[in-house]
C-alpha cells in the first residue's frame, strides 16, 4: 500500500512534486527520516538511483526541522563535510548527507570512517504499485490524464526504474500535445516504444 508524505514550507516549483510518493522501495527510508534520534552518531546518508526522489526526501526532512540535509554530498569539499559531521556531534543536530546514483569514494581517511559508521540509507526499486502511483503523480503534475488502463498497460512493460517512470509519462504527454489526441493505447505504445525500443512497445 503506498502513500503520500507531504514537503511542507518549501512551495514545489514548476514541474516538481509538492510530495512523495511512498512504497515498499521507499518506506524504510521514510521511516527513518522521521526518526533521526535513533540514527548512530546523529548522522544518516541516503543513496539510491536516478530520479528516486532523494533531493525531495532531503528537502522533506530539513522541511521538518529535524536536521540538517546535504545534497550532492560526494561533490563538496571533504574537509568541510567532517566538519559539517563534527557539528552534529557538538549540536546534537542530525545530518543527513545524499549521495548521487554514482556512489561517494572518499579520499579523507577520518571522514571515511566516521562515513562508515553511519546509517546507510538506501531507495530500493519501485514494485508495481508504487510504479504505478509513481506514473499517476507524474501525471498529475503535468496536468495529464492518462486514461483509464493506463498503468496495467505501461507497468508490466516497461524498465522499473524511476527514471524510466518519469521518462515514460513526459513522452505520453509529449505525444498526445503533438498530436492533439487523448493518452490512449496508441500513445501509450508509442511512448513505449520511444523511449524503451519498438520491442517493448509492441509487446502485446
Amino acid at each position: 500500500m503506498t502513500s503520500q508524505i507531504a514537503l511542507p514550507l518549501i512551495p514545489a516549483g514548476a514541474g516538481e512534486p509538492s510530495s512523495i510518493v511512498i512504497g515498499s522501495g521507499n518506506r524504510a527510508v521514510a521511516e527513518a527520516l522521521a526518526a533521526p534520534a535513533s540514527w548512530p552518531f546523529r548522522t544518516a546518508i541516503l543513496h539510491g538511483p536516478p530520479r528516486a526522489g532523494k533531493s525531495l526526501f532531503a528537502r522533506w526532512f530539513a522541511a521538518q526541522q529535524a536536521g540538517e540535509a546535504i545534497d550532492d554530498a560526494e561533490t563538496l569539499d571533504e574537509t568541510a563535510i567532517f566538519h559539517r559531521w563534527n557539528r552534529a556531534q557538538e549540536s546534537g543536530i542530525p545530518l543527513l548527507l545524499v549521495v548521487g546514483g554514482g556512489g561517494w569514494d572518499i579520499a579523507l581517511p577520518d571522514l571515511r570512517s566516521r562515513m562508515g559508521a553511519a546509517l546507510q540509507l538506501e531507495i530500493g526499486p519501485p514494485d508495481d504499485a508504487l510504479a504505478t502511483d509513481l506514473m499517476l503523480s507524474h501525471a498529475a503534475q503535468r496536468g495529464l490524464v492518462l486514461g483509464e488502463g493506463a498503468p496495467a498497460y505501461l507497468v508490466p512493460r516497461m524498465e522499473r526504474s524511476y527514471a524510466a517512470i518519469e521518462k515514460i509519462v513526459g513522452e505520453i504527454d509529449r505525444l498526445s500535445l503533438e498530436r492533439q489526441v487523448p493518452a490512449t493505447l496508441s500513445v501509450w505504445r508509442d511512448a513505449l516504444e520511444a523511449v524503451q525500443g519498438p520491442d517493448q512497445g509492441r509487446l502485446l
